[in-house]
């Protein structure tokens, strides 16, 4: 829900019913609210792509093409959806996170045999998503209103993946990097499933050695995926102990794209991206709900 780039400083402010001419890279806002969680902006450039913002000056939480679930603008989007070979038929996958419904949607149309839950604890999120970015529900596609540790917490029955993509507007709220939370979304996962979380890299993230030690203590297998172009990782997590190779990996990923008709190379993504967190991180704290502290 979450891709590493600035708003432009010069961005423009027209009303729909503004006549101004835009500059090239200029942003008019169609939506602008305060919830009682974010500061939620919509904007829209000369290639029709709506972003959402969650502040003015802050990365863009999601980038859409109406009308074309295949246009993933954000790195990010394509480095977490490549998690998705691991799971060769998944019946159930849940995104906690909605932002504009990217991923949601991408998901929906290359697998319309699954069951979709999506969570967002913002209702007004889920409202501009629909008003804004074209997300729709259906019997196959659903989004609830809620915390999304407390979804995972109360989950009865398990998924085949899980993405964590929930961002404030700076990074990941600190109850959904916790151990106890993680261990969560591990009971929630079937013994096959993986989990697949979006988080900053080290740059622009205080909490990023801590973030990976703690997901290695919650799980038996972690490698990363390196969103080349943006500053994010995507953290591929296994419930079980399977080590998870790079070329294995790639191949999965070309195998994928190829049956379920992906419009980008998965495999390259994978390729270009993968690592296995080193011995470094064995000195970090394993953040916890009593020891979690706020950068």
């Amino acid at each position: 829900m979450l891709g590493q780039q600035s708003l432009a400083s010069g961005l423009v402010a027209i009303v729909l019913t503004g006549t101004a001419t835009l500059p090239a890279a200029a942003q008019r806002v169609l939506h602008q609210e305060t919830s009682s969680y974010n500061t939620i902006l919509v904007t829209e450039d000369e290639k029709g792509l709506r972003t959402l913002w969650f502040e003015e000056g802050g990365a863009r939480q999601s980038v859409v093409k109406l009308g074309d679930p295949d246009h993933l603008e954000l790195p990010y989007a394509k480095a977490m959806l490549a998690g998705m070979a691991l799971v060769e038929n998944p019946k159930r996958v849940l995104v906690i996170g909605l932002g504009g419904g990217t991923i949601p949607n991408f998901l929906h149309k290359h697998y319309p045999e699954t069951a979709i839950d999506v969570v967002d604890i913002d209702p007004a999120v889920v409202r501009v998503a629909k008003r804004f970015f074209g997300f729709t529900e259906d019997a196959r596609l659903r989004a609830h209103v809620a915390d999304g540790r407390k979804f995972i917490e109360e989950c009865r029955k398990p998924y085949d993946v899980i993405f964590l993509d929930a961002f404030g507007a700076e990074n990941v709220p600190y109850h959904l990097t916790t151990l106890e939370f993680l261990q969560a979304v591990r009971r929630a996962l079937t013994p096959r499933g993986v989990a697949l979380g979006n988080i900053w890299s080290r740059d622009a993230n205080p909490l990023h050695d801590e973030m990976i030690r703690t997901y290695q203590a919650a799980f038996d297998e972690l490698v990363v995926i390196q969103s080349i172009g943006a500053g994010n990782e995507i953290l591929v997590a296994l419930p079980r102990k399977e080590r998870l190779e790079k070329a294995r990996f790639v191949r999965l990923a070309a195998r994928l794209a190829r049956r379920r008709g992906f419009p980008y190379d998965v495999a390259r993504t994978v390729a270009q991206g993968f690592h296995r967190p080193g011995p470094q991180y064995a000195q970090a704290r394993v953040l916890t709900d009593a020891n979690a502290i706020q950068p």
